[in-house]
Protein backbone atom coordinates (compact mmCIF):
# COMPACT_ATOMS: atom_id res chain seq x y z
CA UNK A 1 0.00 0.00 0.00
CA UNK A 2 1.65 3.18 -1.24
CA UNK A 3 1.39 5.95 1.59
CA UNK A 4 2.30 10.02 0.39
CA UNK A 5 2.23 12.99 0.72
CA UNK A 6 -1.47 14.96 0.33
CA UNK A 7 -1.97 17.44 -2.27
CA UNK A 8 -3.62 20.72 -1.39
CA UNK A 9 -5.18 20.12 -4.58
CA UNK A 10 -7.42 17.07 -2.45
CA UNK A 11 -8.02 19.06 0.38
CA UNK A 12 -11.37 18.98 0.14
CA UNK A 13 -11.78 14.96 -0.80
CA UNK A 14 -10.26 14.59 2.48
CA UNK A 15 -12.01 16.93 4.20
CA UNK A 16 -15.05 14.51 3.05
CA UNK A 17 -13.48 11.47 3.99
CA UNK A 18 -12.61 13.05 7.55
CA UNK A 19 -16.08 14.49 8.11
CA UNK A 20 -18.24 11.63 6.84
CA UNK A 21 -14.91 9.00 9.26
CA UNK A 22 -15.50 11.38 12.01
CA UNK A 23 -19.35 10.47 12.36
CA UNK A 24 -19.76 7.91 11.58
CA UNK A 25 -17.15 6.90 14.87
CA UNK A 26 -18.48 9.34 17.03
CA UNK A 27 -21.39 11.30 16.38
CA UNK A 28 -23.17 8.60 18.16
CA UNK A 29 -20.74 8.54 21.32
CA UNK A 30 -19.61 12.09 21.45
CA UNK A 31 -21.22 15.14 23.08
CA UNK A 32 -23.98 16.91 20.55
CA UNK A 33 -22.30 20.36 21.24
CA UNK A 34 -18.70 18.97 19.55
CA UNK A 35 -20.39 16.88 17.16
CA UNK A 36 -22.25 20.58 15.83
CA UNK A 37 -18.81 22.26 15.54
CA UNK A 38 -17.54 19.11 13.46
CA UNK A 39 -19.06 20.89 10.21
CA UNK A 40 -17.06 20.28 6.47
CA UNK A 41 -15.75 23.58 6.17
CA UNK A 42 -14.26 22.86 9.91
CA UNK A 43 -12.38 19.80 8.99
CA UNK A 44 -11.39 21.51 5.39
CA UNK A 45 -9.77 24.72 8.08
CA UNK A 46 -7.95 22.03 10.12
CA UNK A 47 -6.72 20.26 7.21
CA UNK A 48 -5.31 23.20 5.30
CA UNK A 49 -3.14 24.11 8.32
CA UNK A 50 -1.94 20.50 8.99
CA UNK A 51 -1.50 20.00 5.02
CA UNK A 52 2.57 19.41 5.56
CA UNK A 53 2.01 16.58 7.95
CA UNK A 54 -0.65 14.97 6.38
CA UNK A 55 -0.22 11.49 4.56
CA UNK A 56 -2.55 9.83 2.11
CA UNK A 57 -3.56 6.60 0.84
CA UNK A 58 -4.43 6.03 -2.33
CA UNK A 59 -4.56 7.63 -5.74
CA UNK A 60 -4.56 11.44 -5.74
CA UNK A 61 -7.94 12.91 -5.41
CA UNK A 62 -9.27 9.49 -4.38
CA UNK A 63 -8.04 8.80 -1.22
CA UNK A 64 -8.76 6.02 1.07
CA UNK A 65 -7.48 7.47 4.29
CA UNK A 66 -5.44 9.54 5.74
CA UNK A 67 -3.13 10.04 8.74
CA UNK A 68 -1.50 13.31 10.92
CA UNK A 69 1.22 13.33 13.12
CA UNK A 70 2.20 16.07 15.61
CA UNK A 71 4.66 16.58 17.65
CA UNK A 72 4.95 13.05 19.14
CA UNK A 73 1.43 12.49 18.83
CA UNK A 74 -0.26 10.10 15.91
CA UNK A 75 -2.97 13.20 16.10
CA UNK A 76 -5.59 11.93 13.27
CA UNK A 77 -6.34 8.67 11.47
CA UNK A 78 -9.42 8.31 9.29
CA UNK A 79 -9.93 5.53 6.62
CA UNK A 80 -12.97 5.63 3.71
CA UNK A 81 -15.97 3.01 5.11
CA UNK A 82 -15.34 0.94 1.82
CA UNK A 83 -11.42 0.93 2.38
CA UNK A 84 -11.80 -0.50 6.17
CA UNK A 85 -10.43 -4.01 6.75
CA UNK A 86 -8.26 -3.37 3.31
CA UNK A 87 -4.57 -2.62 5.25
CA UNK A 88 -4.92 0.96 4.53
CA UNK A 89 -5.25 1.78 8.21
CA UNK A 90 -2.07 -0.29 8.76
CA UNK A 91 -0.03 0.86 6.07
CA UNK A 92 -1.19 4.66 7.61
CA UNK A 93 -0.21 3.68 10.87
CA UNK A 94 3.11 1.99 10.24
CA UNK A 95 3.90 5.07 8.25
CA UNK A 96 3.09 7.43 10.96
CA UNK A 97 5.29 5.21 13.39
CA UNK A 98 7.85 5.72 10.99
CA UNK A 99 7.78 9.29 10.86
CA UNK A 100 7.92 9.79 14.73
CA UNK A 101 10.67 7.60 15.29
CA UNK A 102 12.71 9.47 12.29
CA UNK A 103 12.27 12.15 14.30
CA UNK A 104 13.76 11.09 17.90
CA UNK A 105 9.80 10.64 19.61
CA UNK A 106 10.66 7.28 21.55
CA UNK A 107 7.02 7.00 23.22
CA UNK A 108 3.95 8.72 20.73
CA UNK A 109 0.90 8.59 21.88
CA UNK A 110 -2.85 9.26 20.69
CA UNK A 111 -6.32 9.87 21.72
CA UNK A 112 -8.85 7.72 21.17
CA UNK A 113 -12.73 8.68 21.64
CA UNK A 114 -14.23 6.82 25.05
CA UNK A 115 -16.51 4.10 23.31
CA UNK A 116 -14.73 3.64 20.05
CA UNK A 117 -14.30 0.07 20.65
CA UNK A 118 -13.50 -0.52 16.67
CA UNK A 119 -10.90 1.97 16.73
CA UNK A 120 -9.82 0.78 20.25
CA UNK A 121 -9.21 -2.54 19.00
CA UNK A 122 -6.96 -1.78 16.11
CA UNK A 123 -4.78 0.71 17.78
CA UNK A 124 -4.37 -2.50 19.94
CA UNK A 125 -3.43 -5.22 17.45
CA UNK A 126 -0.96 -2.90 16.33
CA UNK A 127 0.91 -2.59 19.45
CA UNK A 128 -0.24 0.27 21.40
CA UNK A 129 -1.50 0.30 24.92
CA UNK A 130 -4.31 1.83 26.53
CA UNK A 131 -2.30 3.89 29.71
CA UNK A 132 -5.62 5.44 30.91
CA UNK A 133 -7.74 8.60 30.51
CA UNK A 134 -6.79 11.88 29.93
CA UNK A 135 -8.81 15.61 28.90
CA UNK A 136 -8.08 16.23 25.19
CA UNK A 137 -8.41 19.63 23.86
CA UNK A 138 -10.25 18.97 20.97
CA UNK A 139 -9.34 22.18 18.16
CA UNK A 140 -12.87 24.06 17.09
CA UNK A 141 -13.29 27.27 15.27
CA UNK A 142 -14.75 28.41 19.19
CA UNK A 143 -11.90 27.27 20.79
CA UNK A 144 -11.14 24.04 22.48
CA UNK A 145 -13.22 21.48 23.55
CA UNK A 146 -12.42 19.93 26.54
CA UNK A 147 -13.25 16.10 26.49
CA UNK A 148 -12.44 13.02 27.89
CA UNK A 149 -10.85 10.51 26.25
CA UNK A 150 -8.54 7.22 26.25
CA UNK A 151 -4.98 7.75 26.21
CA UNK A 152 -2.68 4.79 24.02
CA UNK A 153 0.81 5.09 24.07
CA UNK A 154 3.47 3.07 21.86
CA UNK A 155 7.43 2.68 22.16
CA UNK A 156 9.10 3.38 18.93
CA UNK A 157 12.30 1.66 20.07
CA UNK A 158 13.95 -0.61 18.17
CA UNK A 159 13.42 -4.23 20.16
Amino acid sequence: MNVRAALESEIDDLARLWFDGWRDAHAEILPPELTRLRTLESFRDRLLVALPAIRVAGAPHSPLGFCIVKDDELYQLFVARAARGSGVAAALIADAEERLAASGVRTAWLACAIGNERAARFYEKRGWRRTGTMINHAETQEGPFLLETWRYEKSLLPD
